[in-house]
């Protein structure tokens, strides 16, 4: 399976090569990139984890896109969508991880834009979850700018989150945004301004 090129104003959203994996190592092990995840990780397990990415596109034709600023930087993170491990129709997520570096351009919102057009227009999914800890607010923010709302009720604890290990990690939100939502997002205003 070849992934399918995205671009947007500024970003390639593209399928992983090998040259990607020393960033990715090297982000997947920077502290602030990973502080509201499990920790760093090492090589190895950086290496496993866009294993388990190709795999995935292979098996189902979606999932995380390497990111790529043409004339910048040839990688950034990755942006896109994953399963996730909760019962919810569809359990799929818009994600995204990026170098630290390259935080503060919205970089992030609009790879993430392009992710929602694959998702509704392509996918024709019925809407798409994000998730991550109530302090997370650099992610909080981009799901918001997106469109995605706080699901009322929606605080769980994460089935793979150690408490022992991490407990301020256990905790965490969900948002939503339904195909619904989005497409009425789109949609030209009919209503004209007052004179």
């Amino acid at each position: 399976m070849v992934e399918p090129e995205v671009r947007t104003e500024r970003l390639l959203l593209r399928g992983w090569r090998e040259t990607d994996r020393a960033p990715f190592a090297a982000l997947n092990a920077d502290p602030a990139v990973v502080e509201h995840l499990a920790g760093p990780i090492d090589r190895a397990a950086s290496d496993a984890f866009a294993d388990r990415i190709a795999a995935h596109w292979a098996t189902h034709g979606w999932g995380l896109w390497a990111v790529e600023v043409p004339n910048v930087a040839p990688f950034i993170g990755y942006v896109g969508l994953w399963p996730l491990p909760l019962a919810l129709n569809p359990p799929v997520e818009i994600g995204w991880r990026l170098a630290a570096a390259h935080w503060g351009h919205g970089y992030a919102t609009e790879a993430a834009r392009a992710c929602l057009a694959v998702a509704f227009d392509s996918l024709n999914l019925s809407r798409l979850h994000s998730i991550t800890v109530p302090q997370n607010r650099r992610s909080i923010a981009v799901m918001e700018r997106i469109g995605m709302t706080r699901v009322p009720d929606g605080d769980f604890d994460h089935p793979r989150v150690d408490p022992a290990t991490h407990p301020h990690l256990v905790r965490h939100v969900l948002y939503r945004l339904t195909r619904e939502a989005w497409l009425a997002a789109r949609r030209p205003s009919t209503t004209r301004p007052a004179s």
